[in-house]
């Protein structure tokens, strides 16, 4: 994701149930009791600011941003290259976001993400010392290594979300593969080496984000750049391309990308995948039962907006239950979080499921 051009579910605790052994002992709490919610304590701005995540200019956190976040009007933020001077400045920077004051259920740590995949997407030095396509050719155990030393690196300056690894299984000229950024051309490969990758990166305290479902190896379109049709037939995406995703859930991978190209035969000509309940809901929650956060790749790109506004975009990817909304810049983040507020207000977005995703994200930062 370019500077420029953006390129479980919470396990429900188990209620403990407590056996009195006589009649004047208080009664048990009934087992169809829910827990609390977190979300149901925000306000409609908290509410619509805790599913966007942005970037901004600069290398240290202006102060209209530490506002946003005490106000709980963003939930994260991404760094590019120009935010980068130095790891000593980087977790200056960190720290200064993490400690802006904010209400109690807004208390978990704020997301602070980046892209560092290895080979030519990697904003930082250091680990991991190699590409996705050469981890991939080294196997699960080096990719493992290499995800835990990322980790490891991201965590010194206060990073707690890598968008990465990428998941795509390249085909030949396919932009994905032409920058080696896949670890492989099967999906087996795919799988094993880049969900290891996944699982040192969250056995080092770091959450890991599969990329790009339901898949853009087959591609030459860079999504960052121009809008992108994917013709594969439903069975070559499921049986190929969303084969990586499924192991992923089932390692307890945190966050998975979801593509702005289109996918017409996933029934849905029109939409990007992002904005698209066929693809969100039926296909990567209903299909392959994926339970952990969704996020949108950049929503400000031409792939994403096809000519509508931040506001018809954002409103779209709400409504296709993408928990948190991509952006590069702030300003749009905002936007796009006035008119989720909006939505919410007018009964365009339904409450009760808005309030879910958010939980979901709350619970996830919760472990950071």
């Amino acid at each position: 994701m370019p500077r420029l051009a953006l390129i479980s579910v919470l396990p429900v605790a188990a209620l403990a149930f407590v056996l009195f052994g006589s009649d004047e002992a208080a009664p048990p709490r009934a087992a169809t009791e829910p827990e609390p919610r977190a979300a149901s304590e925000l306000t409609t701005r908290q509410l619509a600011g805790s599913r966007i995540v942005c970037g901004f200019d600069g290398r240290a956190a202006p102060q209209s941003l530490l506002g946003a976040v005490s106000a709980g009007e963003i939930g994260g933020v991404i760094y590019f290259d120009d935010n980068i001077r130095s790891r000593a400045q980087l977790a200056r920077m960190s720290a200064a976001i993490q400690a802006a004051p904010r209400p109690d259920p807004l208390k978990p740590p704020v997301v602070i993400s980046v892209d560092q995949e290895g080979g030519q997407v990697k904003r930082l030095g250091g680990a991991p010392a190699a590409s996705a396509e050469q981890m991939g050719r080294r196997g699960a155990s080096y990719s493992r290594s290499q995800g835990a030393r990322t980790a490891a690196s991201l965590k010194g300056v206060g990073i707690n979300v890598d968008l990465a690894p990428v998941l795509d299984v390249a085909r030949p000229s396919g932009f994905i593969a032409d920058q080696d950024r896949a670890f492989g051309t099967k999906p087996g490969r795919v799988s094993s080496a880049g969900v290891a990758f996944a699982e040192g990166l969250q056995s080092g305290g770091v959450a890991a984000t599969a990329k790009h479902f339901p898949g853009l190896g087959s591609t030459s379109a860079n999504t960052d750049l121009r809008p992108a049709k994917i013709p594969l037939s439903a069975g070559t995406l499921r049986r190929v391309d969303e084969a990586p995703y499924t192991a992923f859930s089932a390692a307890g991978g945190k966050l998975v990308m979801v593509s702005s190209a289109r996918y017409p035969s996933l029934r849905d000509p029109v939409l990007p995948a992002s904005q698209s309940s066929a693809i969100v809901q039926d296909e990567l929650r209903g299909r392959l039962g994926y339970e952990g956060v969704t996020i949108t790749d950049s929503l400000e790109t031409p792939s994403a907006t096809q000519g509508a506004s931040d506001a018809q975009v954002a409103l779209r990817a709400a409504t296709a239950g993408m928990d948190l909304l991509l952006y590069v810049h702030c300003d749009a983040g905002v936007r796009a979080a006035r008119a989720l507020r909006t939505g919410l207000e007018s009964g365009r977005l339904d409450r009760a499921a808005f309030e879910e995703s958010v939980d979901r994200v709350l619970a996830m930062r919760a472990g950071l």
